[in-house]
């Protein structure tokens, strides 16, 4: 079921960026790329092949449009074209519009690299937003620093990494983990049952939890991982129910989410006696999942889509109006679509598309985003962040229970923290 319509929402967004993308492909093959930049190398030594010679500009966007995380991705590739349209319409970046060139991750890491280099040296775009899951970043992280290009990831993860080829939009460690983690420990949590999907964020994200339970006087119960894609929950729901934890501290992502929370509300397991916070879900996952199954469990995001001020009214009422007013916008929609405006903004700093001018021209670059006033930290290409506590409700919508009053600093290392020494 979840499949179908991961693939009904992929035709979806196919159709509505077909237009655009076969204009971008069309280009290159009349252009050959044009004119080069001739003043940006890649690592290599090779020049650029990004073409500033006419009125266009290309960017990527390369998310999952199929397989098990397309029920997250697609929502998010729709909210990239939301702001490359609405830019194009305000006259585009430095007088040049841009051309939005789609390509399709698939939910495979390898698939993530080899698209990326494709767009790099292929499709030669000025930059690229895109990716979710920390492998698919871990994998396209190589091309972007060998190949001397730009990738806007807008998905929180789990910190410890940082690149000057790539700005990180989403939260780091501190900006989200961390104040779940003092949340839960404010509400008299004691112990912890951790699930999560088996691969680099929620392992690495759960070292750091049971880093801070250790510093904390929190138990952790058990630590269970499942592959992408895992449908069947039936052991894990009972050995969280077995455990007794106090709370579950969820890093599931994309259509195991489902599968979770409907057998966790089978088994008859509450939020009322032990409430799940979840990382990876918001509001597109809440309506596969079904808020019947969901509702009162706990998110930690910088961003809902009940975030009340004019800005996200306007962001929500946009979205609706291009994809459906029954349409949902959350957490890595909104760290994508503030991502091309931070690109756009920098490169109006620099007056330049060029990766290197991009790069210095970075710090202190902000754009008031729908989940608030956000800036770059040029020494680490993070970006300032509130962090947000929300809880599901019946209507399917989250809404902040708690939030940190102010901008979190990031900081992805955890240096500030003593009980994250020897992280790695």
């Amino acid at each position: 079921m979840q499949d179908s319509r991961a693939t009904h929402r992929s035709r979806r967004l196919v159709r509505a960026v077909a237009v655009p993308t076969a204009v971008a492909l069309a280009g290159l093959l009349l252009t050959a790329c044009g004119a080069k930049d001739d003043a940006s190398t890649t690592g290599s030594g090779a020049a650029s092949c990004v073409d500033t010679s006419k009125d266009t500009i290309k960017v990527g966007s390369l998310h999952s449009l199929s397989g098990t995380m397309a029920i997250s991705e697609v929502t998010v590739a729709n909210s990239t074209k939301l702001a490359v349209d609405q830019i194009n319409a305000a006259g585009g970046v430095l007088g040049k519009k841009i051309d939005l060139v789609l390509e399709d991750g698939a939910s495979d890491p390898k698939t993530f690299a080899e698209k990326a280099e494709k767009l790099i040296s292929s499709d030669c775009v000025a930059a690229v937003f895109g990716g979710w899951t920390s492998s698919s970043r871990k994998a396209m992280k190589p091309k972007f620093e060998s190949l001397n290009s730009l990738l806007y990831y807008p998905v929180q993860y789990e910190g410890l990494e940082d690149s000057k080829n790539i700005f990180y939009t989403g939260a780091t460690t501190n900006q989200q983990i961390v104040p779940a983690l003092d949340y839960l420990k404010q509400k008299g949590i004691t112990s912890l049952y951790l699930v999560g999907s088996d691969y680099v964020f929620p392992q690495t994200a759960n070292r750091e939890i049971k880093a801070y339970a250790a510093a904390n006087g929190i138990e952790i119960k058990g630590e269970d991982y499942t592959p992408l894609g895992s449908t069947d929950f039936s052991t894990i729901v009972n050995k969280v129910r077995s455990a007794k934890a106090g709370a579950v501290f969820n890093t599931l992502n994309g259509d195991s989410n489902v599968a979770f929370f409907r057998e966790y509300s089978n088994a008859g397991l509450k939020a009322a006696e032990m409430p799940v916070i979840s990382v990876s879900i918001a509001e597109e996952e809440v309506a596969g999942i079904g808020a019947q199954h969901i509702a009162g469990q706990l998110t930690a995001w910088n961003y809902y889509q009940t975030v009340d001020t004019p800005v996200n009214k306007k962001f929500v009422a946009d979205y609706k109006a291009a994809f459906g007013a029954d349409k949902p916008t959350s957490d890595p929609m909104e760290a994508a679509y503030a991502s091309v405006y931070l690109w756009k903004n920098t490169v109006e700093k620099a007056r330049s598309f060029k990766v290197e001018d991009v790069q210095a021209a970075a710090d202190g670059v902000s754009f008031e985003a729908p989940e608030g006033l956000v800036t770059i930290d040029g020494s680490n290409h993070h970006i300032t962040k509130t962090a947000r506590i929300g809880e599901i409700r019946p209507d399917g919508l989250i809404y902040t229970v708690w939030d940190s009053g102010k901008a979190v600093t990031p900081d992805p290392y955890l240096k500030s923290y003593d009980w994250a020494k020897g992280l790695k």
